[in-house]
C-alpha cells in the first residue's frame, strides 16, 4: 500500500507534513512527496523535504490515498492546481482516501467532492467562503470523516488528523 503527499513547494505547515509521516511510517505505509514541481521544499517553520514528483508525474492508480498538506503556500499554490484537483477527483472517484488538512480542505471543495459531505477548514474568511461555494457541509471539530473523506482544522490537529487517515487506509472494509 503507497499514498502520495502533496504538499506546496514552499510555506507549507512542517507538522502537517511531519505527523502524517509519522504516523504512516508507523504504520508501514508507503509515501511519495508531490508538489508542483520536484526538488526541495520549505515549511513555514524552517522544515525542508524533497518532493520527489511533480504533480503530473504522480499515477493516482499506484495510491490507495491522497493526503494534502496546509499551510499558507497552499492558497497561493495549490488551490487552483488544475493537477491535484483532477487527482483529487480521480481518487474520491475510485473511493480512496482523500484526507487535506488546514487550508487544504479548500482544493477538495475546488475538485467537487465535498457537495454535502461534513468537512472542516482552518478557521479563514477566503477558505471557509471557498468551502461554502464547494458547497461542504462545515462542522467545527478538528478533524472530521465523511466516507472516505478527512479533512482537518490546523496544526493542533495534524496528530489527530494523520491517525484518521492511518485508520482509514486500513479499513478493509473499502
Amino acid at each position: 500500500m503507497k499514498v502520495v503527499i502533496a504538499i506546496a513547494p514552499e510555506k507549507y505547515r512542517d507538522e502537517e507534513l511531519t505527523e502524517p509521516v509519522a504516523a504512516l511510517t508507523k504504520a508501514g505505509i508507503a509515501f511519495d512527496i508531490a508538489s508542483t514541481r520536484t526538488g526541495n521544499c520549505t515549511g513555514m517553520l524552517g522544515g525542508k523535504t524533497v518532493a520527489g514528483f511533480a504533480f503530473e508525474d504522480i499515477d493516482p492508480k499506484n495510491y490507495k490515498g491522497l493526503i494534502i498538506v496546509g499551510g499558507s503556500g497552499c492558497q497561493e499554490h495549490l488551490w487552483e492546481d488544475e493537477i491535484l484537483v483532477s487527482l483529487v477527483t480521480y481518487f474520491n472517484d475510485k473511493s480512496k482516501v482523500v484526507g487535506a488538512i488546514c487550508l487544504a480542505p479548500v482544493v477538495l471543495a475546488k475538485a467537487g467532492i465535498l457537495k454535502q459531505k461534513k468537512a472542516t477548514v482552518f478557521e479563514n474568511p477566503v477558505a471557509v467562503l471557498e468551502m461554502k461555494k464547494g458547497k461542504a457541509v462545515l462542522v467545527k471539530e478538528p478533524v472530521v470523516t465523511d466516507g472516505r473523506i478527512i479533512t482537518a482544522n490546523g496544526p493542533a490537529a495534524a496528530k489527530d488528523f494523520a491517525a484518521a487517515v492511518v485508520k482509514e487506509l486500513q479499513d478493509e472494509f473499502w
